[in-house]
């Protein structure tokens, strides 16, 4: 989905029953229109670009064993944890 709008890649996500793990400020911004509009979508997961990608794989991997998806479905998350 290179170069798609972030909206459509959010609503593709969703779609799909999958959470978005993204260090795009746009797509995070997207989420969080998303969530304040009580408009539903499956989650993203945000990190600064300037967390090394480890401790993200760490998090996100604590995450996958620790939450279920819906948990997850409609908010957004940050990282590091």
């Amino acid at each position: 989905m290179e170069g798609r709008p972030d909206p459509e890649i959010l609503a593709r996500a969703t779609e799909l029953g999958r959470v978005l793990f993204t260090q795009d400020d746009d797509l995070l911004a997207c989420g969080a229109r998303r969530q304040r509009g009580n408009e539903p979508f499956t989650g993203v997961i945000y990190a600064h670009q300037e967390i090394a990608i480890g401790v993200c794989v760490a998090d996100l991997m604590l995450m996958a064993w620790a939450a279920e998806p819906e948990e997850i479905s409609g908010r957004v998350e940050f990282l590091p944890l």
